[in-house]
C-alpha cells in the first residue's frame, strides 16, 4: 500500500457558500477530474480540491461530498446538491491499486490536518507517484510580483507522475543526461502517468482569466522534460482566493474587480516558473519508496544533481 490523498482548501470559510472562481485546462486528457464540466459552466469550485490515485477518485469524491454535507445542512434538500473536484495520478507501480485503500475516512482526515505548512514529496497522494524514473509526488512553489505588476501572489502545487530520465531538465541543464551516463543501474517505469497542477492566486481574476492562466502551467511542465505523452493526464486548476461567487443570489447586480488582460503577463510568467520550481521541489522532497512486489522508485540523488548544476552555473 503507497498511496494517499491530498486536499488543497481554497479559503478557510464555507467553500460551498462562497465559491472561489476557478478553470481547468488540459493538454493531455489521459487522466480523470471530477466536476469538470460544472466548473466550465459555472466557473467555479464548490469544495476543497482532492488529489488522490486513479481509482480512487470516487471514495474521495464521496469523503469531499459527506464534508460538505455536514458543513450545508440544507444541500441536496433545500439547494442544489454537491459536486466536488478531484484529480488523479496513476501510483499502480508501486501502489496496490486493486486494493484501493484510500476511503471516504481519509479525506476526512486530510481536511483536518489542513494547515499553511504542509509536507512534500512522497505524502498523501504523491506517496506511490514516480517522476522522470526518479520518485516523485508533491511540490510546491511560488511567486509575488513586484508592487507595480499589483503586489499579487501565485502559488503552485504538484502531483508529479510522468516523464523518462533522460528528459529531466532543471534550470535549463539536461541532469537526467548526465545522472544516466554515471549510473546504468535498473529504473522503474517512465513515461506516461499524469501531472496534475493547482494554481492559487489572491489576484482578482474571472474564469476566463483563469482558463488562460491555467495552461500556462504547461509551459512550466515542458521546461522539466515532459511532452505529454501518449499516456499522461496533464491537468492544471486555477483559481483565485479573492474573487469568489455568493451560492445565494443577491438581488442586485454584481460588481466584480479583476485585473485587466492587457495585465496578465507578469502572472503568466509567474504560473510558468512556479509550476516548473514545484516540479522540480517535488524531485528533492521525495524520498526512496519500496512498494508492491518490490517494485522501487529511488529518489533524486541530491549529490550528484547539485554539483552539475553548480558546474553549469546555476546555483552558487
Amino acid at each position: 500500500m503507497r498511496t494517499g490523498v491530498t486536499v488543497v482548501v481554497p479559503h478557510p470559510g464555507n467553500v460551498w457558500r462562497a465559491r472561489p472562481k476557478a478553470m481547468w485546462d488540459t493538454i493531455n486528457g489521459c487522466g480523470d477530474m471530477t466536476g469538470a464540466l460544472e466548473m466550465r459552466e459555472f466557473g467555479a469550485l464548490e469544495t476543497p480540491i482532492g488529489l488522490t490515485n486513479t481509482m480512487c477518485v470516487g471514495n474521495v469524491a464521496t469523503g469531499l461530498i459527506g464534508a460538505t454535507l455536514e458543513a450545508n445542512p440544507d444541500a441536496g434538500v433545500n439547494t442544489d446538491t454537491v459536486v466536488p473536484t478531484v484529480a488523479e495520478c496513476d501510483d499502480s507501480d508501486l501502489n496496490d491499486a486493486r486494493g484501493l485503500h484510500v476511503k471516504s475516512e481519509h479525506v476526512r482526515a486530510a481536511l483536518a490536518a489542513v494547515t499553511a505548512d504542509f509536507a512534500r514529496g512522497a505524502v498523501g497522494a504523491g506517496t506511490g507517484m514516480i517522476c522522470c524514473q526518479f520518485k516523485g509526488g508533491i511540490g510546491s512553489a511560488s511567486r509575488r510580483l513586484p508592487g507595480a505588476d499589483g503586489g499579487h501572489t501565485l502559488g503552485a502545487l504538484v502531483l508529479t507522475n510522468f516523464g523518462w530520465r533522460e528528459h529531466l531538465t532543471i534550470a535549463g541543464v539536461p541532469v537526467g543526461r548526465e545522472l544516466m551516463n554515471r549510473d546504468r543501474s535498473r529504473v522503474p517505469p517512465g513515461g506516461g502517468g499524469s501531472n496534475v497542477t493547482i494554481l492559487a492566486t489572491d489576484a482578482p481574476l474571472s474564469s476566463r482569466q483563469l482558463g488562460r492562466l491555467a495552461r500556462r502551467s504547461f509551459l512550466g511542465l515542458a521546461r522539466v522534460g515532459s511532452f505529454s505523452s501518449n499516456g499522461s493526464g496533464d491537468i492544471t486548476i486555477a483559481f483565485s482566493t479573492s474573487s469568489r461567487v455568493p451560492y445565494e443570489a443577491p438581488r442586485e447586480v454584481l460588481h466584480e474587480a479583476r485585473v485587466h488582460d492587457a495585465n496578465l503577463n507578469p502572472l503568466f510568467l509567474a504560473a510558468t516558473e512556479a509550476t516548473e520550481e514545484a516540479i522540480v521541489d517535488s524531485l528533492f522532497s521525495a524520498t526512496t519508496i519500496v512498494g508492491r512486489d518490490g517494485n522501487t522508485a529511488p529518489e533524486l540523488p541530491i549529490v550528484p544533481v547539485t554539483e552539475i548544476l553548480r558546474r553549469a552555473g546555476r546555483i552558487m
